[in-house]
């Protein structure tokens, strides 16, 4: 499910289920865990996340089959995902995102949690919990405004569209894009290289301080917090959440009944 190698003081961590499309399964996304915790245990200076793709798929995002349908928060702080993308932003040695092919919803997040990415010309990025009636969380969304900036954070939210690879590095959120065939070289060349040759305490200190002032940036008040929550549980106790998940089990386009002002609180 998940091959590990480390070469010349980098940890290669190569999600390796095509046939299910890399999908973020809990059991995938604790492997991951394992090895990028490892890397950091081994003083590696980097970690590179890849995938073996299957029909230009590099990760299909969180395993759909896996979502909770009993009134559980699909992403609570203790799901397998979420404690991923967490351990991606915490160690302290940085994390790139090598994309070869299209990334659509929790795998656009893991991207965007790691420090830097390098993508393919054809690559497509997507965040798609519109199109199964998912809630996405807070953090997830801060993610995407932090990187992306906050219109074209709603865009892709809002029409659960993908961006093209060029996109994607014109509003900052790729650092790098190659043809397919010079992707491994274009990496090594302008960040492996560099990165083995400079300071990793230095780095590693660098990092821990972008995420503490990442997340100062983004406090709410425990009365936004609490609100956040509210919108949330409506949307995953509702109809259009299960009738999300049950059309694409059932391969089928979802009819959505739900309204915009069920979602209204007496103080709107």
């Amino acid at each position: 499910m998940v091959n590990v190698s480390i070469i010349d003081r980098i940890c290669f961590i190569e999600m390796a289920n095509p046939d299910h499309l890399n999908c973020l399964s809990d059991a995938l996304c604790d492997r991951m865990i394992k090895a990028i915790k490892n890397a950091y245990a081994e003083e590696c200076v980097g970690i590179v996340i890849k995938a073996q793709c299957r029909k230009g798929v590099w990760s299909a995002g969180h395993d759909i089959r896996e979502l909770p349908q009993d009134g559980s928060d699909p992403l609570g702080f203790d799901v397998a995902m979420e404690k991923l993308l967490r351990t991606v932003q915490d160690v302290p040695i940085p994390v790139i995102a090598c994309a070869g092919g299209t990334v659509w919803g929790g795998a656009c997040d893991l991207c965007v949690s790691c420090d830097m990415i390098v993508a393919s010309e054809d690559a497509t990025f997507a965040i798609t919990p519109a199109k199964i009636g998912i809630p996405y969380n807070a953090s997830g969304i801060m993610h995407f405004i932090n990187q992306l900036g906050i219109n074209k954070a709603r865009e892709m939210f809002f029409t659960a569209e993908a961006i093209s690879a060029q996109d994607a590095l014109n509003v900052g959120f790729v650092n790098r894009v190659a043809p397919a065939d010079k992707l491994d070289e274009v990496l090594e060349t302008t960040l492996l290289a560099p990165l083995r040759r400079n300071s990793v305490m230095s780095i590693s200190a660098i990092k821990r301080q972008f995420r503490i002032l990442s997340r100062a940036a983004t406090v709410i008040s425990s009365e936004s917090f609490e609100k956040i929550n509210s919108y949330r549980s409506k949307v995953y106790n509702g109809k259009d959440y299960r009738e999300g998940i049950n059309s694409f089990l059932e391969k089928r386009k979802p009819v959505y009944t739900g309204k915009a002002f069920d979602l209204d609180t007496p103080d709107e």
